[in-house]
């Protein structure tokens, strides 16, 4: 009995542990991400031209046809700007995206994408984000902090 409720115990520590880190890993990207800093945008609009521009575009507009499957069954990258939809996103999904690939946020999603952990540290996924959020309208912005 008295082993049981050990575990028991242990497994609730676990889970308060794990909300917390959680809790606390969302709160410091929404700290982190500065789109009136513009130091930070400067840094984040030189890695979205090396690391992303590429294949979201040098403006963020996104591939042609970027709602319309490839052959290959996977969609286009998406535009950045207010013409697609990463508004809609929280920035823990951006950053989870960013760092591990589509399929951090959407299991099963397949992309193009590749995942950018091993190569941006988490500062420099949030001046990305910074970049991309200063060209946002003010509007999409103030949707975009409420998720």
């Amino acid at each position: 009995m008295k082993r049981s409720i050990a575990a028991w115990a242990a497994s609730i520590g676990a889970v308060m542990l794990i909300g917390t880190a959680a809790t606390a890993y969302k709160a410091l990207t929404q700290r982190g991400i500065d789109p009136d800093d513009a130091a930070q945008v400067a840094l984040g609009q030189a890695l979205y031209a090396e690391y992303c521009a590429a294949c979201h575009g040098l403006n963020l507009e996104g591939q042609p046809d970027w709602k319309r499957r490839l052959p290959s069954g996977r969609l286009p990258a998406p535009p950045h700007d207010a013409t697609g939809h990463t508004f809609e996103h929280s920035d823990d999904a951006l950053v989870r995206v960013i760092k591990k690939g589509p399929g951090a946020v959407s299991p099963g999603h397949q992309s193009d994408m590749p995942a950018f952990g091993d190569r941006l540290t988490d500062q420099e996924i949030f001046a990305v984000l910074a970049f991309i959020k200063s060209r946002w309208p003010e509007r999409f912005r103030r949707s975009q902090q409420t998720r």
